[in-house]
């Protein structure tokens, strides 16, 4: 529910020296937009090709498995990256793809594993500050640039993708899409059919980097050090 919404636009109005329009705004159609030719008819193995060469572009570690052996995968890719504390997403998708039991199987091994729990935000953060590994879902992912897009709702915090020192992009094939425009758009359809977004999106390339000073790229910045992006087939 938003509260004040007519005081404020009413305000702006004001400031502005002019009514409150209240007419939908009709988006322009542009007579030629290329955007959308880019790859538009690559299939997906097509696509996971140009991710898995962005990927040497971006510095992430690029693997392809299946649905069965993503958790065999995801033990040597936590395993290379130094073991925990970990934390995850609270993501029905954990389950889908028998993640919960690898979670399982590490916290029995005595490896600090937490999934982010929307009541205990201040203590996730907390947690996620000294956590090792952060791990979640692709919701889109762009080809192109090798962006993974997080959708990031009460179970599933930017903090996971930003604070650790390593982040582990899961990255279920049908997620992909050339480029930015194809991820926008389908953004825009899904708000437009009234499916219910987070405020927050983030979109993430690769490990955290800067060239801002003179022009030496410098990873791990503000961001994890290294990221690995696991394709499921």
């Amino acid at each position: 529910m938003i509260q004040n919404r007519e005081e404020f636009l009413n305000r702006i109005a004001n400031q502005l020296n002019r009514p409150r329009q209240k007419n939908q705004v009709i988006k322009p159609v542009w007579k030629n937009q290329p955007q959308w030719e880019v790859m538009n008819h690559f299939t997906k193995d097509e696509l996971v090709d140009v991710l898995e060469e962005q990927c040497k572009v971006i510095h992430t570690t690029f693997k392809k498995t299946s649905k069965e052996n993503l958790p065999t995968i995801l033990h040597e890719t936590i395993i290379e990256y130094g073991g925990g504390p970990i934390i995850s997403s609270k993501d029905e998708r954990n389950v889908r793809f028998g993640l919960d039991r690898l979670y399982k199987k590490l916290t029995s091994d005595g490896v600090e594993v937490r999934e982010w729990c929307e009541d205990k935000r201040n203590e996730n953060v907390r947690y996620s500050e000294r956590a090792n590994i952060g791990i979640t879902f692709s919701d889109l992912t762009l080809a192109e640039s090798g962006t993974v897009t997080l959708f990031n709702d009460k179970a599933n915090s930017r903090t996971i993708s930003l604070l650790p020192v390593n982040y582990i992009a899961i990255i279920p094939k049908e997620t992909l899409v050339p480029r930015m425009s194809h991820a926008t758009r389908l953004i825009h359809e899904k708000n437009k059919n009234g499916e219910l977004l987070p405020s927050c999106i983030s979109f993430i390339t690769g490990p955290s980097n800067s060239a801002d000073i003179e022009l030496n790229l410098v990873v791990g910045v503000h961001g994890p050090v290294q990221a690995s992006y696991i394709i499921i087939e």
